[in-house]
């Protein structure tokens, strides 16, 4: 395979600046409803004593995730030793960044009491998986800008695998941490698995790619960078293969859950009659997030078709994230296993949620600092290859 060769993007037409202007309302919008919560309360949003996580959760974690995933890219250039992935590794490496700073400041700027992250900071309850995940996040950025320096510095080359080998299973357990901080409430018969650990990996992968891809397809076609159908093809598949995993594990966790007789409830709950969440579980996460994008990957081999199919995950994972997320809030705790629970406290009666615009315009800013801070980043260091074109790469794709 030939040298690949990068270089900036230029970023001077006025397509390039109305994109960062968009992106800078978007995040000044989120800060404007970060600040409107902070000032008024929480009591502003949809959220409760009974919903503590909302909306921009869902954001939030989503984006996390994805940050994780989407470094699977580079991860199979210098992990498993496929050459077609190599020239995308610094891009990927670059959007696993951006994607957690992007979640990250989501998360703080939803805690009611940002100034108060310092104490989560300096003491720690290593008891806790929330403890354990702040070193997760920081260890995480040392990993990968350890890693994109020996993608960067030529005389680091050689450090390139073992450097991504450490990257690999870092955010292996980034993101398990990240499924743990739910499956280890184990008050919460919605959130009590284990295998939510492994579902959280899978859907890495699938969030991750899918947004690698509609990055690439975008960032190639704005700075006229030629794009070969070998790449998109390799991609394709493997978006369906990832895809393709998540419903099965998400069937997976549903039949476990259906074969133990205790937790029949919930699952009535979430596949008959949760109203809005079982709208979304069937509709969002199911269809539009799983059997549409496999529809579109293997019935067609069209570049909109690609495209489409990424962008379906995305609305699908963040569909899936409001289901378990606010419906595994939503549905009553088991206070009293076997017997009807009524009090004035709305024991036993199913939590009402509807998102607030601050809520979205926060999870919103959050994805727009990150594609904001990933269109900077493009323009000052050289992150994207000069050609993707068919001809440097078909002997890698032989």
């Amino acid at each position: 395979m030939a040298r690949t060769h990068y270089s900036e993007i230029e970023g001077r037409s006025p397509g390039f600046y109305a994109l960062l202007g968009m992106l800078g309302a978007l995040i000044l919008g989120g800060l404007g409803a970060a600040w409107f919560m902070e000032h008024n309360g929480h009591y502003v949003t949809g959220m409760s004593n009974r919903i503590v996580w909302g909306m921009p959760h869902v954001f939030a974690i989503f984006l996390i995730v994805a940050a994780s995933g989407v470094l699977n890219v580079a991860s199979i250039a210098s992990v498993f030793g496929r050459e077609l992935y190599k020239p995308l590794a610094r891009l990927s490496g670059l959007l696993a960044l951006t994607l957690l700073a992007g979640g990250l400041a989501v998360l703080v700027l939803d805690l009611g009491r940002p100034e108060r992250l310092i104490v989560a900071m300096t003491h720690y309850n290593f008891k806790s998986i929330f403890a354990w995940n702040i070193f997760l996040y920081t260890g995480f950025y040392a990993v990968v800008a350890l890693y994109l320096w020996t993608m960067f510095e030529r005389r680091m080359n050689d450090y390139s695998k073992p450097a991504g080998l450490f990257a690999f299973v870092w955010r292996l357990v980034l993101t398990t941490g990240t499924g743990s901080i739910l499956g280890f409430l184990v008050a919460r018969e919605a959130f009590n698995s284990a295998l939510l650990a492994p579902l959280f990996i899978i859907m890495s992968f699938s969030f991750g790619l899918a947004i690698f891809v509609l990055v690439l397809m975008a960032a190639c076609r704005w700075t006229g960078r030629p794009l070969g159908d070998v790449v998109l093809k390799r991609l394709r598949n493997l978006l369906g293969v990832f895809v393709a995993a998540v419903l099965y594990f998400v069937a997976v966790h549903h039949l476990t859950n259906l074969y133990i007789a205790r937790q029949h409830e919930i699952e009535r709950f979430f596949l008959w009659e949760g109203g809005i969440y079982t709208a979304l579980f069937w509709l969002g996460q199911v269809l539009v997030g799983g059997l549409l994008p496999l529809a579109f990957l293997y019935l067609t081999a069209s570049r909109r078709a690609l495209a489409a199919a990424a962008a379906c995950v995305i609305l699908g994972g963040l569909a899936q994230l409001y289901v378990l997320v606010i419906g595994g809030q939503a549905y009553p705790q088991l206070m009293f296993p076997e017997k009807e629970v009524a009090s004035s406290f709305f024991d036993g009666v199913i939590a009402s949620y509807t998102p607030s615009l601050p809520e979205v315009a926060l999870g919103v800013g959050g994805v727009a600092l990150a594609l904001a801070l990933t269109a900077v980043a493009l323009k000052v260091l050289p992150f994207l290859p000069r050609s993707l074109a068919d001809g440097e790469l078909g002997a890698a794709a032989a």
